[in-house]
């Protein structure tokens, strides 16, 4: 049987990099409530979101494989939101200056409300940022919608001396733990 794949996810760096595996899917919006609960790990964070993102899809899509990421930037144990404003990613950015903190990224695949998942942790390593450059860099626009108030793949680049792990988990989506989740299906459109 041939199924076909969802992605619940509206974001455009998830759907390039999913892209980059060749596989034919669509992509359906998972509005889910993102808070963080009280006392929660960062792991179980991620992983519950990306789980709740694929149930939502699952719901209306039964017949389909739905695959769900959520990507989260931890330092000292707590997870560092999207910026609410230039304030707000002053104090972040200045937190990530010149040191390590890590990106946690989860995978969650359901079909026939059976779910397998993995969540991914990089470590990513920031050179010392001035005042000057984190104003210049808010005022780009990359950092105002994006989790750590950076985007490694973008102008951020820059500021990161070095990564130990995945950059494809960094940007929003581990190709390889992913490509390892989806082999167990069989998809008719799959271009590999």
């Amino acid at each position: 049987m041939n199924l076909s794949l969802i992605l619940a996810s509206k974001s455009p760096r998830r759907k390039t990099l999913l892209q980059q595996l060749d596989y034919q899917f669509s992509c359906v919006s998972a509005d889910i409530d993102e808070s963080v609960f009280v006392n929660e790990k960062a792991e179980d964070y991620v992983l519950r979101v990306a789980t709740a993102k694929a149930q939502v899809v699952a719901q209306q899509n039964s017949n389909a494989v739905i695959l769900a990421a959520d990507t989260s930037v931890i330092v000292d144990n707590k997870i560092l939101t999207k910026p609410i404003d230039f304030n707000d990613s002053k104090r972040i950015l200045s937190t990530l200056s010149g040191r390590q903190h890590q990106v946690l990224t989860a995978v969650a695949i359901i079909y026939k409300q059976q779910i397998n998942s993995i969540v991914v942790s990089t470590d990513v390593f920031f050179k010392t940022l001035s005042a000057q450059e984190i104003s210049d860099y808010w005022h780009t626009g990359e950092p105002q919608d994006k989790a750590g108030s950076y985007a490694i793949q973008g102008i951020a680049g820059k500021f990161i001396t070095h990564i130990h792990g995945s950059y494809s988990a960094v940007v929003g989506l581990p190709l390889y733990e992913t490509e390892q989740l989806l082999t167990k299906y069989s998809f008719g459109n799959n271009l590999t």
